[in-house]
């Protein structure tokens, strides 16, 4: 079992894998629970990380953040590559799946839980663990499958009506479902809140059977990795202190924008960039 920190109580419980993920000359931390961990403490959230890797413990980028978890002979790894008919992404190794035991006793608490799987490796169940609990979910990861060569696909989330019907929010890209609105109609029929990113597009919310769409600030885009990891993260620590969808989704869209700017995990917020989001009044969303 894997201890590296000392144990408190947290605000934002992170569930999921921290990967490695394969760039040209080496590779760098990924995974939604790297995002969305490091987004959450910039928010001045009590953050703890429920993992498997194989040295967790020498992420610089994670080094602030408490993780529990198991030790495991792999680091999940994925590679995404460019070619003429789109993006190819393979995964190379998989840590083992992640369940309740894993969870500290200290951290079963917390008042905001994110389910985050890039793999599949999040147990369902989970969605019930934690009664008193926001429950956010960013499915993607239940909604891959990979083949013998580890080339990843679009797979239905067979689980989907049982936990979002569980949940208190969860966050996709139309990109997750490959821009096929039917899936968009069935998660919105399970859940109250629901938010779909669409790049530079903002995002749109649907809520108690209503929908509204969340324009970003205009950005010069260096690279937009993280940037849904980084609003689901701001989305559901928001929703949490507010209980207004759409002030979370405002909030959350406008930190996005900004975190496209730079590069990787460096487009966590800064205090600065929270700090306007907080404050500045965005274009009306379109309803």
């Amino acid at each position: 079992m894997l201890r590296l920190s000392p144990l408190d109580p947290i605000d934002y419980l992170m569930i999921g894998h921290v990967t490695r993920d394969l760039v040209p000359g080496g590779s760098v931390v990924g995974g939604t629970a790297s995002y969305s961990s490091r987004t959450a403490r910039a928010l001045g959230l009590r953050v703890g990380i429920v993992t498997a890797c194989q040295s967790c413990s020498g992420v610089d980028e994670l080094q602030h953040i408490p993780i529990a978890g198991i030790l495991s002979d792999e680091t999940t790894t994925f590679e995404n590559i460019s070619t003429p008919q789109g993006r190819i992404q393979r995964i190379h190794n998989r840590a083992p799946d992640l369940n309740l035991s894993m969870v500290p006793e200290q951290w079963r608490s917390a008042p905001i839980v994110h389910l985050g799987p890039v793999a599949n490796e999040v147990d369902p169940n989970l969605v019930r663990a934690f009664p008193n609990a926001l429950i956010g979910v960013t499915p993607q990861g239940w909604m891959r499958e990979w083949d013998r060569q580890g080339q990843v696909r679009f797979t239905d989330w067979l689980e989907a009506g049982f936990v979002l019907q569980r949940a208190s929010a969860a966050v996709l890209s139309i990109e997750d479902v490959h821009h096929d609105e039917s899936y968009i109609d069935e998660f919105a029929s399970h859940i109250r809140t629901l938010a779909v990113t669409e790049g530079a597009a903002g995002a749109r919310v649907y809520w108690n059977g209503d929908v509204r769409r969340f324009r970003p600030p205009p950005m010069l885009e260096v690279d937009p990795t993280g940037a849904g990891d980084i609003f689901a993260a701001a989305f559901f620590a928001r929703l949490h202190t507010t209980r207004d969808p759409w002030e979370a989704a405002r909030f959350a869209t406008h930190l996005a924008a900004f975190s496209v700017q730079r590069r990787g995990i460096e487009g966590i917020p800064t205090l600065d960039e929270i700090q306007i989001a907080m404050t500045e009044i965005i274009e009306t969303p379109d309803l």
